[in-house]
């Protein structure tokens, strides 16, 4: 398809509009490169008292032509006395008579190949958020909700607020989180859209205006209100009205009900329909110039300085031979590159010519310098090929979606591409994604939803594109979003006949099937009754991401309810699986001093297994309830888990088990920590709650092996070189028979501390040398609490010790069994086995024990049972013999299985 265009475009040259006509053919790839935009000055700025201060009560019906101009019949080209708000609709300059799906049948029949005629598979995506916005029925603080139509849906999501404006009228709701225990309470409005320009004068203040829009900037966290003058009033008495104009106000900060800079800039055309669109450099807002012309209006603000309450201006270029122009609307935080144009699209065909279908989306690049707006250029059409399209119901203000009891018939808005066009950029990959509405084989309507992707030099390309049509019904209208996770979520009208029209929504993961919409629609709200008052339904609807998570799709649609006289907004939120996620790290280690905790000189373990599962999951097939990890070569592990309570419950518990080919064990202890604070192991597991985008790090899994203490009861092992180097750790000789221990510092007074001695058994020694042995059975008591006293530091009476020597912290014997572990060369806190506990504590802590378990049973008046005495004795001779099963201080000297 060929067809000749031309542009119409706006420069300062000389003060002057230049019209610069170029007859190309965008499908040959011609190019239209033109410089130079005209420079507005706002006629007025300044910032605002906070919003829920600014005076109430400004009429919302001050004149409906101001409202909606095609409610009056008015149109640029003429004017037209002001008719009440919902009447027939005006003649327009092309056929408005009922219009059935179906179409060009070449365009139809070639687009075909990539209708989508079945539901997605997966279940449809959990609806978190439903609530009545304005419309018919509803009561706010600032008085009701009942609209003109037709309902230009606008709406937008902050981080605790959600706002709406329908027409000229506004509303701000709550959304749960930080403030607000519920979503949806009506806080501020419906009021008209004129009250964020209280006390501003000039032309913005009168009166409310349709067509106004509200976007969040999530890049600055400010609210962006756009709202048009179509018609302004006049300067004296017999004076014409003055030029149109547009309103802007932009939030100081993330409060919608905070301060506002404010602005208005005069315009000499008509401007209609404004879809504003967040880029780095400026807020760039398209409009139309008129339902009779074809030429659209690209203007871009200077987003910097309206920012910061600066004087701004805007700029304007005229594109003629056109259709409805969308420039890209950043979601999410990823930038383009620095200085990058923006992109606008369009599709093709021209309704005012009757050419109702097209094989292309048409790309222009719109680049601004706000140093020299001479340089301020848009180069284009570049047209990208895409499959064949038949406007659906040849276009817009044609009666097209049947209803049931009614011949009234709904207009399908089919000659546009609708807003917004979105933008995302995920780790450097450039996408924009964009709909509209066609024809389909099945003889209803279709959403046709393209993904494109910017290649390295930054020229968009076809990647992905579907027509959703499962049924022979209507769905027409879209509004798209992509998340942080690159998946696409369409919301968009849905009926014809037995179906009153309502709202659903549908949508792909990033990684799913190219040009399917792969979960089942989910119903945001179905019609309870025929639209029969005009054939106008909403002009557009209204996708935004939120900006709290960047996963929440919030959209806004129409329905009507149930003997209502007019339509009622619906509001909803969606996610997808998978795009709330936290990650869970730790390590699966050598576990020397078998505290649960991971020190610098204790090995990871490679490829060994940490498994974890879902606690509980509720409805989504698609995530595991379980999964099992190997650790890196460092012995560590990361996994990434679903956050989202609407899918599963985020709770996982993560254990390790030793690999079958491994005799070792696993430590029960261990913390890990998250944002929250502290884990701690509980019955040999972590039990995880993951939150999206939080950390939980630590899941640390410690594991030993064990092996027999060579060291035993013989006394040769002593007088070996091994024994030595027990022994004599700080070069001291061997203790010399008969008890006493030679070399420096033994004897009363010394500093050599405690030794030991060889006489077919190993035995507690004083420094002086004197051995300490336990009373034979008839005297437990009073040996008892002599070796309690020992342990403590002075024998019974004062004599034979230093006193505060404290043999409970230097015991010779438990230094041996800690030096033994680490084949002579560990220090004192190394780990023993405590047989009477199966515990692994330090040195100090077993020598801590021993002291306890005496003190118990010679306190005061206390005399001993047997079995304690027993429990003594034997404990004492477990740590003389030294024969405990111990932990290698590496993993190398570990054994076999068995």
């Amino acid at each position: 398809m060929t067809r000749i265009k031309s542009f119409l475009v706006a420069t300062v040259a000389a003060g002057a509009w230049l019209i610069v006509r170029d007859a190309t053919t965008p499908s040959d790839g011609a190019v239209l490169d033109v410089s130079g935009a005209r420079v507005n000055r706002a006629v007025i700025h300044d910032v605002s008292a906070p919003l829920g201060a600014l005076r109430h009560g400004l009429s919302a019906a001050a004149d409906p032509c101001d409202v909606e101009p095609d409610d009056c019949g008015l149109l640029p080209a003429h004017a037209a006395a002001p008719r009440s708000a919902i009447q027939s609709e005006p003649e327009r300059p092309f056929d408005a008579a009922p219009v059935a799906a179906g179409g060009s049948a070449s365009a139809v029949a070639q687009g075909a190949s990539i209708e989508q005629t079945a539901q997605g598979a997966r279940a449809s995506a959990v609806q978190l958020e439903s609530f009545d916005g304005q419309g018919f029925g509803m009561v706010g603080p600032h008085g009701t909700g009942g609209g003109r139509n037709p309902s230009d849906n606008s709406m937008a999501a902050g981080p605790d607020h959600i706002v709406e404006i329908v027409n000229s009228r506004m509303a701000v709701y709550t959304k749960r989180g930080r403030l607000f225990a519920e979503t949806g309470k009506v806080l501020f409005g419906p009021i008209g859209t004129n009250v964020i320009f209280s006390g501003f004068g000039g032309q913005c203040e009168p009166r409310p205006n349709g067509d106004a829009v509200v976007r969040y900037d999530q890049l600055a966290e400010r609210w962006l209100f756009v709202m048009p003058l179509f018609r302004r009033a006049p300067s004296g008495p017999g004076e014409p009205p003055g030029p149109y104009g547009m309103c802007y106000a932009v939030s100081a900060g993330p409060n919608p009900l905070g301060p506002y800079y404010r602005y208005e800039f005069e315009r000499t055309l008509f401007p209609d329909y404004p879809r504003p669109a967040i880029w780095p450099d400026g807020y760039y807002i398209p409009t139309s110039t008129g339902d009779d012309v074809i030429e659209k209006h690209a203007c871009v603000l200077d987003r910097t300085r309206v920012l910061l309450g600066l004087p701004a201006t805007e700029q304007c270029i005229i594109i003629k031979d056109v259709n409805f122009l969308n420039n890209a609307d950043i979601d999410g935080h990823g930038l383009p590159p620095a200085g990058a144009p923006n992109l606008m699209m369009a599709a093709g065909g021209t309704q005012l010519r009757k050419d109702f279908d097209d094989d292309g989306i048409y790309v222009w690049k719109f680049h601004v310098d706000w140093e020299n707006p001479a340089k301020t250029a848009i180069t284009g059409p570049q047209k990208i090929a895409v499959a064949p399209y038949h406007y659906l119901c040849d276009g817009q203000l044609t009666r097209c979606v049947p209803q049931p009891g009614t011949d009234m018939r709904l207009d399908a808005q089919g000659d546009k591409i609708m807003q917004r066009l979105v933008y995302r950029n995920i780790g450097g990959r450039e996408s924009i994604v964009a709909v509209h509405s066609v024809n389909t084989t099945a003889g209803g309507g279709g959403v046709r939803w393209y993904e494109f992707r910017l290649d390295e030099r930054r020229e968009p390309r076809l990647y992905q594109q579907g027509t959703y049509a499962p049924d022979g019904f209507y769905r027409w209208m879209g509004s798209p979003g992509m998340d942080r996770q690159g998946n696409i979520g369409i919301g968009y009208s849905f009926g014809g006949t037995p179906n009153f029209a309502g709202q659903r929504f549908a949508g792909r993961l990033a990684g799913d099937p190219k040009g399917v919409l792969t979960f089942h629609e989910t119903v945001l709200v179905h019609g309870q009754a025929a639209q029969t008052n005009t054939l106008r339904w909403q002009d557009y609807t209204q996708t935004s991401m939120d900006p709290t998570d960047d996963c929440t799709f919030w959209y806004v649609g129409d329905y009507l309810k149930e003997g209502a006289e007019n339509y009622t907004t619906r509001i909803g939120s969606f996610r997808f699986p998978g795009c709330l996620q936290g990650t869970v790290s730790g390590t699966s280690f050598f576990d020397v001093n078998h505290n649960g905790v991971r020190e610098p000189n204790e090995a990871g373990l490679e490829n060994w297994p940490v498994t974890y599962e879902g606690v509980r999951r509720q409805r989504d097939a698609m995530l595991a309830p379980s999964a099992t990890l190997l650790t890196d070569s460092a012995g560590r592990f990361s996994i990434p888990l679903p956050a989202d309570s609407a899918y599963s419950v985020p709770v996982y518990r993560f254990t390790a088990a030793v690999p079958s080919e491994r005799s070792w064990s696993r430590i029960r202890r261990g913390t890990a920590y998250w944002s929250g604070g502290a884990i701690p192991m509980s019955d040999d597991a972590y039990s995880v709650a993951v939150r999206d985008r939080d950390d939980v790090v630590g899941v640390d899994f410690g594991h030993v092996c064990v092996i027999a203490n060579s060291g035993g009861e013989d006394p040769g092992f002593w007088a070996t070189g091994g024994g030595r180097s027990v022994l004599a750790a700080n070069d001291q000789p061997l203790p010399e028979p008969g008890g006493r221990a030679g070399g420096a510092g033994r004897g009363r007074g010394g500093t050599g501390g405690w030794r030991a001695t060889i006489d077919n058994q190993l035995w507690l020694v004083a420094a002086d040398g004197n051995r300490f042995t336990v009373p034979g059975q008839g005297s437990f008591e009073a040996a008892h609490a002599r070796l309690a006293a020992f342990l403590d530091g002075a024998e019974a009476g004062g004599e034979g010790t230093q006193p505060g020597t404290a043999l409970h912290r230097l015991s010779v014997q438990l230094t041996a069994t800690a030096l033994n572990i680490a084949y002579g060369r560990q220090a004192g806190e190394a780990t023993v086995h405590e047989p009477v506990r199966d515990d692994w504590p330090t040195i100090i802590a077993l020598t801590d024990r021993v002291s306890a378990l005496l003190r118990e049973s010679t306190e005061a008046g206390a005399a001993p049972a047997t079995t304690t005495a027993d429990a003594h004795t034997t404990l004492l001779r477990e740590i003389n013999r030294n024969n405990a099963m111990v932990t290698p201080a590496d993993p190398g000297r570990c054994p076999p299985a068995r």
